[in-house]
């Protein structure tokens, strides 16, 4: 199958090694940030897909339908892979590639699993089998997130194998956004307590995690909602719109009206995750 031997160098016993790409020197792409990718993500040109027989995949999940989210620690996600065949189904497996085409030179990305996939059989002629990647910022032998431009859209590739030797593989099931972690550090509402009519100062900084050098940079130019919710209700209210500075920061003011909670929200974007901060103020 051409997703295993087109990845000879990216499936050993489900885990994506990648032998053949070398990781790059690392890139100046953050603090200051100059994104400037090396190689174009995936076009759109339509994949040669490969199959044997009457297999067929009908539903891949991964995360949850959620955006994968990494900082610069190790994060677990899970891709289900639902498949049919009369004989039953034996095995399957995904990879998240990132790059021009499945291919040693096409590839300058890709997520795997370490393990082989579980399968549940739910009948005689159908599972879902469970695979679990975990992405690392960095360089690894499973996960290939070396730098920062790569963070946006992914392809799923995906096969599965019957009990009679059946197979089908496709190289972009469908795709998933793999985001860079976003955070506010040093948030702040104050003075706490403060008297009702009175001024309320509220900071902070936004970050972002960066993949390249593997720490968390200010967010610069970015806009952030300011949002309240009254003390006793569920629900936010966007009192203004901040933006950050060239370092990340925030600061803005506000008339303190009733006790509540203040929250910096960032609504992310096709890189970046959202990220929200909170404090609670007594207006007396």
């Amino acid at each position: 199958m051409r997703i295993r031997a087109g990845l000879a160098a990216a499936t050993v016993s489900g885990a994506v090694v990648l032998a053949g790409l070398a990781a790059p020197a690392a890139q100046a792409t953050d603090g200051p940030e100059i994104t400037t990718p090396k190689m174009a993500p995936f076009t759109g040109a339509t994949p040669a897909d490969d199959s044997q027989g009457d297999t067929r995949i009908t539903k891949v999940t991964v995360n949850g339908n959620s955006d994968i989210v990494v900082g610069v620690s190790k994060k677990s996600f899970n891709i289900y892979v639902t498949a049919t065949d009369p004989s039953g189904i034996s095995t399957a497996d995904a990879i998240l590639w990132h790059g021009t085409s499945l291919s040693e030179d096409g590839l300058d990305g890709a997520m795997g699993a370490e393990q082989e996939a579980t399968c549940d059989n739910w009948s005689a002629t159908s599972a879902t089998c469970k695979i679990t990647i975990t992405a690392e910022a960095g360089y690894t032998e499973t996960s290939q997130l070396y730098d920062s431009f790569l963070a946006g859209k992914w392809n799923v590739a995906v096969y599965a194998i019957a009990n009679d030797g059946d197979y089908v593989e496709k190289d972009v099931y469908k795709n998933s956004w793999v985001k860079r972690a976003a955070s506010f550090s040093g948030f702040n509402a104050s003075p706490e307590p403060v008297a009702k009519g009175k001024t309320i100062t509220v900071t902070g900084t936004l970050n972002r995690a960066s993949w390249t050098y593997l720490k968390y940079y200010g967010y610069g130019s970015q806009y952030v909602q300011l949002q309240f919710k009254k003390a006793g209700t569920s629900t936010y209210s966007t009192v203004k719109t901040v933006k950050s500075s060239s370092s990340g920061y925030l600061k803005t003011t506000v008339t303190a009206s009733a006790d509540g909670t203040w929250r910096f929200h960032y609504a992310g974007n096709s890189t970046s995750s959202v990220a929200d901060a909170y404090d609670y103020v007594d207006v007396r």
